[in-house]
């Protein structure tokens, strides 16, 4: 029967491939298995072999079991490689050569794996053929310990890794017998692998002993980590173009750039998930525009396109610059539109000027204005929102947020509003639930003219760090300004910062130590600011519907006597602040602190004490007559109090809400040119009368 079937295999060799005699379901098996293999050498080389032997394959199921052995086929794939002189695992890597998978049983038969006694494959046949899914495996480690160091390490530590965590899997799932048939089959292999797993077992060792001196490292010394991490950023800072660096102590005003965004707060509130997940599929479809820091760009905005509004460099000295905004003359002519609109008292102008300029900012202001009027809150402030992108879009290249050390002059009619897009921001954060957020808009907004102030913004200051329970910012902030800005003169730090101190004492993450200095501390400044604004007390306890004791209530220095003989510009500071921060007080405890030491003032007042004159007579001189700044603050705040306590001068003229209270030495940088016809721009009660009668003029 040899002699029958050998020509005929040398003739299928030679000749076209005979017609497949497997039975059905085996060929279309072998056709399963051939078409998920890759399309490598070794994989072709299987293919012409196997087809090479599908009839001596058929005929050997027609042999009986017992003299089934293996005919001398085709040569093995290790013979070929070292006819060619290659090695196992220097072959060249393709697509997907990284993803190994288990021999299949052809490659097995091939690959002619050792049998141990009882016809079971030994432990050391396995790892050499079946078990390896690592090439990297049976590369030498002393060529990956000379190879080349990338950025100061070098690049076998994954491999290396790779190779013990892979021998450590091994080992564990080993049970005894198969220990045993390794140890057998381990004598059997050659002495280059048998030197590659000793050194192996060496890197094991060297790999644990790595592993507990770097993690003892962690455990005792985590303040080594810190000091890369600012080793890194003051290196990458160097290179990095911009303001200068600040040193280790931020100054008091640096704005942060993530709390300018109202979505950080709210994810800490409320989630990710919560925040996001009205936004996601909208981003899938808009076109990402300018990133930008103050606002978000909405895709319901009309496309942008630059109004005329740019930012030039005034002057750099003392480590300040000096910027302001301009108009090109297509934005002063929209400006003149905007200011004949405001005086024609009818809003639908200031529509139809938007649809025409949709980035117009003031136009964009005063519609905000009116659209809160109508109690549309949405829409306001997305027209808010829009204005802060228009003048960020406009922003120098040098002009920064977060530095502290950029200006922007108020007496300039350009600046003004981003003033008052940064108040009106902060402002629907703050009714939003975003102290956080709107605490940054205040520091970014006293920044711009720290020293002149021309919004007041240290009126407001103290409340959104208490609301936002940034206790420390607000004791740093008094304690740096006191010296040259007097903050304790004013009725909102005079009682804040003592609040602060003693809301500080209650938390108990806070040594002993530290919690008793800041209730000493909160007590002795407490004292101080019902000495000095004893008008404060009684207002306060009526806000917190808090009964006073009688005591307290008839003494002459707590009673009605002491808010009706207050300087009237003193009393609208108290009303501003009471309107506004009454109901952080109203907290059990923090009422109790306030009981114990108004008792202490009363002794302190019947004893006589030279600090109580003192305090009367400074009030006296200091509160004679608001400056124009507070007043401005009061009508931009709308507290109800406040604005009742305003002098007659101040509400008798007209307030324009995107320009309140202007200051008296305004920097023009142009004029509005005489309007010829006057009556052409009037509202639609003139126009109508004009219409009937040809002669009618509003003019005397």
């Amino acid at each position: 029967m040899a002699a029958w079937w050998r020509p005929t295999r040398a003739r299928l060799r030679l000749d076209r491939p005979a017609p497949s005699l497997m039975p059905p379901v085996t060929e279309r098996k072998f056709r399963r298995t051939s078409t998920r293999r890759r399309d490598t050498p070794a994989s072709r080389q299987r293919a012409v072999s196997a087809q090479a032997r599908q009839p001596f394959s058929f005929l050997l199921f027609l042999l009986p079991v017992s003299r089934r052995q293996r005919p001398l086929g085709p040569m093995s794939r290790r013979a070929l490689r070292r006819l060619r002189g290659e090695q196992r695992g220097q072959e060249p890597l393709g697509p997907g050569a990284l993803q190994f998978v288990l021999h299949d049983d052809d490659d097995a038969e091939e690959e002619g794996p050792k049998r141990g006694p009882g016809g079971r494959r030994s432990r050391g046949a396995g790892k050499e053929g079946v078990c390896v899914n690592n090439r990297f495996e049976l590369i030498n480690i002393e060529d990956l310990e000379e190879g080349p160091v990338l950025n100061g390490e070098r690049s076998d530590c994954l491999l290396t890794d790779a190779v013990v965590s892979g021998n450590k899997r091994r080992s564990q799932s080993g049970s005894a017998d198969t220990k045993k048939a390794g140890e057998a089959a381990d004598k059997a292999v050659p002495p280059e692998q048998s030197n590659i797993s000793g050194k192996l077992r060496k890197k094991k060792k060297k790999q644990k002993n790595k592993k507990n001196t770097t993690g003892e490292i962690l455990e005792n010394g985590l303040e080594d980590i810190d000091r890369i991490l600012e080793r890194i950023e003051d290196s990458s800072g160097l290179n990095r173009p911009g303001p200068p660096p600040l040193s280790s102590k931020k100054h008091v005003l640096y704005v942060e750039h993530r709390h300018l965004n109202p979505d950080t707060e709210l994810k800490r509130y409320f989630g990710a998930r919560a925040v996001l997940g009205e936004q996601r599929p909208r981003q899938r479809q808009r076109v990402y525009p300018k990133c930008t820091w103050l606002t978000t760009p909405k895709s319901t905005w009309p496309r942008y396109t630059k109004p005329g509004l740019s930012m030039r460099l005034l002057e750099s000295k003392k480590g300040l610059s000096s910027f302001a905004f301009e108009h090109s003359e297509e934005y002063q002519q929209t400006q003149h539109k905007f200011l004949a609109a405001v005086e024609s008292m009818e809003p639908n102008n200031i529509v139809v000027l938007l649809q025409t300029s949709p980035y117009h900012v003031d136009s964009l202001l005063q519609l905000s204005d009116a659209c809160r009027f109508q109690e549309d809150q949405e829409m306001a402030r997305d027209l808010v929102e829009r204005a802060l992108y228009s003048m960020e879009c406009a922003f120098h290249p040098l002009f920064s947020l977060t530095s502290g050390t950029c200006r922007l002059d108020y007496r300039r009619p350009e600046n003004r509003s981003f003033y008052l897009a940064l108040y009106k921001q902060m402002s629907f954060l703050e009714k939003r639930g975003c102290p956080r957020t709107a605490l940054e808009f205040c520091k970014l907004i006293l920044s711009l003219e720290p020293d002149e102030d021309p919004l007041c913004m240290l009126l407001l200051i103290d409340h959104l760090a208490l609301r936002a329970r940034n206790y420390e910012y607000l004791i740093r902030l008094f304690q740096e300004w006191e010296a040259h800005r007097n903050l304790s003169q004013l009725p909102n730090f005079a009682f804040s910062v003592p609040l602060a101190y003693f809301l500080l004492s209650q938390q108990a993450d806070l040594p002993e130590q530290e919690l008793n200095s800041a209730r000493e501390q909160a007590s002795l400044l407490i004292r101080q600011a019902l000495t000095m604004f004893p008008g404060v007390l009684l207002p306060l306890l009526e806000y917190c519907s808090v009964r006073p004791d009688a005591a307290v209530a008839t003494h002459r220095f707590f009673g009605p006597d002491a808010e009706i003989s207050q300087p009237p510009a003193l009393s609208q500071l108290v009303s501003l602040y009471l309107g506004r921060s009454h109901f952080l007080w109203k907290e059990p405890a923090t009422m109790s602190w306030l009981e114990e030491n108004v008792r202490e003032v009363l002794q302190a007042v019947d004893s006589g004490d030279p600090a109580v004159e003192a305090c009367e007579s400074r009030r006296k001189v200091l509160y004679q007559r608001a400056p124009r700044n507070i007043h401005r603050h009061v009508v931009l705040s709308e507290v109800k109090e406040a604005v009742a306590a305003l002098p007659p001068d101040v509400t008798t003229q007209s307030v324009m809400g995107f320009d309140p209270l202007p200051p008296l030495d305004t920097i023009y940088s142009y004029v509005r040119p005489e309007r010829l016809s006057p009556v052409s721009h009037g509202n639609t009660i003139a126009l109508f009368f004009r219409s009937l009668l040809p002669n009618y003029t509003m003019e005397p």
